[in-house]
């Protein structure tokens, strides 16, 4: 199964460690991780100009979205009705 964060982009269930509310980067290590994961180049950014509201992060790269953690969740938690 995918979970499609915004835009063209999709990433294996699988892969997904950790949704997080934009709203976290005011704790300072969460701060320090995302500075460190942006100076690696990890962070691509899929979000509309000021609409950031997640950070979903994969097993190979940190996604910024303009989609809330909730309606994530939400998509993360729907199966396919066969």
């Amino acid at each position: 199964m995918f979970l499609h964060l915004g835009g063209d982009v999709v990433v294996p269930k699988k892969d997904v460690i950790v949704i997080l509310d934009i709203k976290t980067m005011s704790a300072p290590t969460t701060r320090e991780f995302i500075e460190i994961a942006r100076d690696e180049g990890f962070i691509r950014n899929i979000s509309n100009k000021n609409k950031d509201k997640s950070y979903v992060v994969t097993t190979k790269e940190i996604f910024i979205s303009q989609i809330s953690c909730s309606t994530l969740k939400k998509r993360s938690e729907m199966m396919l009705n066969d």
